[in-house]
């Protein structure tokens, strides 16, 4: 179901990064999470509407990580957004980042469940945002 990959720039800070200027691991996450929100965003889902109107949100179920080379202190980074699979409450991302020079960084496989947050159990994605992705 690989459909073209979204792509979302980060700059890496100093917020970013451990005392040897080296992006600490838990940012890439950060990294990651930023382009997936913005990629609904560009699908033009909301999150705050979307939970509000539904009572659903997206969370993070599964995610394996690869990390390849390290980002450093103000690299400019590419994070890209690719459906793999979608199952009637869930997507399968797969997700990269490179630095400007090409360098692939991170190659990640994150899978986001839809959820029903009164009850924290998994929950249909609606149709219309179906129809987006697909």
């Amino acid at each position: 179901m690989s459909e073209a990959a979204f792509t979302w720039p980060v700059r890496v800070y100093w917020e970013d990064t451990d005392a040897g200027g080296v992006v600490y691991h838990a940012s890439y996450l950060r990294f990651l999470e930023r382009a997936r929100t913005e990629w609904l965003r560009a699908l033009g889902v909301d999150q705050l509407a979307f939970k509000q109107a539904t009572g659903l949100a997206f969370m993070v179920h599964r995610m394996e990580i690869d990390f390849l080379k390290p980002a450093l202190l103000d690299d400019e980074l590419a994070v890209t957004v690719e459906v793999k699979d979608r199952r009637s409450a869930s997507i399968l991302f797969a997700q990269s980042i490179t630095r400007a020079d090409g360098a692939v960084l991170i190659q990640a496989q994150v899978r986001a469940a839809c959820v029903d947050l009164a009850r924290m159990q998994p929950a249909r994605i609606p149709e219309d945002i179906v129809g987006r992705i697909a």
